[in-house]
């Protein structure tokens, strides 16, 4: 019997669940050319959400390149990796990509690699760099490729983020908005993990991506979208579980979608029959187990004031940090120091900040800390 429970990498067939709404949109831009922006927490499933969308999108006419540059960091290392998706998924056989490479790009040395990893059989690499290679040559790929074939192709960069982490950053997504704003047969959908960056990128006037595509922020799958998901899964394992218990699994990990999996995962090892208080405890306290040296390594290099405005906000404080009785029941320093503190963990992804205050960014470490630092 295959896993009932998928985490920790994107999914696909009977383990994805919901997002209708977003599946069609998503769709309906790629058949159409529209340019997509997803931004949203972790754990939402932008990546499972963009990977069933290519499925249902690809044909003949229309090519669907995917690519993560989680790894890239630097402009060339960005450039490679885009050249070489571009081609491998517009090539129909491996022998072609060297043909291709030469054919739509100059001063490359194309050639395969093969990987010793059991998920990837080979990789192409270009030696794409900045004495032989233009960016604006590289970035016009796919367009040449689509208008020479007479297709229509989609470009999909997951951890897109990682462009504003680039060092003369500004300069590269200049370069790139004044070429793939002229592409006529290519669109993007860009996407990725740091909402904060990915909202930097996109939302601000002064930015070159400002108003680049159609932006949609991923919501969180509704508890009564998850529950018969949740049943039915535990029944093809042979087991049983309540609408309340499967409830209680969605609310305790805020709905946040690669969180419900494992915890679910983790209340059905711990059944036999039928889930019970205990069950579902032993199921908590074994997810906490497996993030738990994560958020240790996390939180070890955090200031006294850091780790103190997070047990304020775990206290139930979330604005106001500057009053008398907070600072001085948590020892936030001065009241000077508190933006310091809030863009510190905010950037480091511990925070987000909506319009009732700052909240932790990720449910289950909100229970670890509350549990193992307050």
């Amino acid at each position: 019997m295959r896993k009932p429970f998928i985490y920790g990498m994107s999914v696909e067939g009977e383990h994805f669940t919901d997002r209708e709404m977003e599946t069609k949109r998503l769709q309906l831009n790629f058949e159409n050319g529209v340019n997509s922006i997803l931004i949203s927490p972790r754990r939402m499933g932008k990546t499972s959400l963009v990977k069933k969308v290519k499925s249902l999108s690809e044909s003949a006419a229309l090519k669907v390149v995917y690519m993560d540059i989680y790894k890239c960091r630097t402009e060339y290392e960005f450039y490679e990796k885009f050249a070489s998706a571009v081609i491998q998924a517009t090539s129909t056989k491996m022998e072609r990509m060297i043909e291709n490479a030469k054919e739509f790009l100059l001063g490359v040395t194309p050639r395969i690699i093969y990987n010793p990893e059991p998920t990837t059989e080979f990789s192409l690499s270009l030696g794409v760099n900045p004495r032989a290679n233009d960016p604006e040559e590289i970035l016009d790929l796919p367009e040449k490729i689509a208008r020479k074939r007479g297709i229509q192709i989609v470009v999909c960069i997951d951890e897109f983020q990682q462009i504003g982490e680039m060092p003369d950053s500004l300069t590269i997504q200049k370069t790139i908005r004044s070429v793939w704003q002229h592409h006529q047969h290519t669109s993007y959908c860009l996407f990725g993990s740091k909402q904060h960056l990915m909202s930097n990128l996109f939302y601000s006037r002064k930015m070159p991506f400002y108003q680049f595509g159609d932006m949609f922020f991923l919501r969180k799958i509704p508890t009564d979208k998850w529950v018969p998901f949740i049943i039915s899964r535990f029944e093809v394992a042979g087991s049983k579980i309540s609408t309340e218990w499967a409830e209680k699994i969605c609310t305790t990990v805020e709905n946040y979608s690669a969180y419900v999996q494992q915890l679910a995962w983790n209340v059905l090892t711990a059944t036999e029959t039928e889930v019970t208080e205990q069950t579902f405890h032993d199921g908590l306290e074994a997810t906490l187990a497996q993030v738990a040296p994560l958020f240790v390594e996390q939180t070890t290099n955090l200031s006294s004031y850091q780790l103190n405005l997070i047990r304020a906000i775990c206290s139930g404080y979330h604005n106001d940090f500057g009053k008398r009785e907070v600072t001085g029941k948590f020892n936030l320093g001065t009241r000077s120091n508190l933006p310091k503190l809030k863009k510190a963990l905010i950037d480091r992804e511990f925070l987000d900040e909506t319009e009732s205050g700052l909240f932790l960014s990720d449910p289950l470490f909100s229970i670890w800390f509350k549990q193992n630092m307050m």
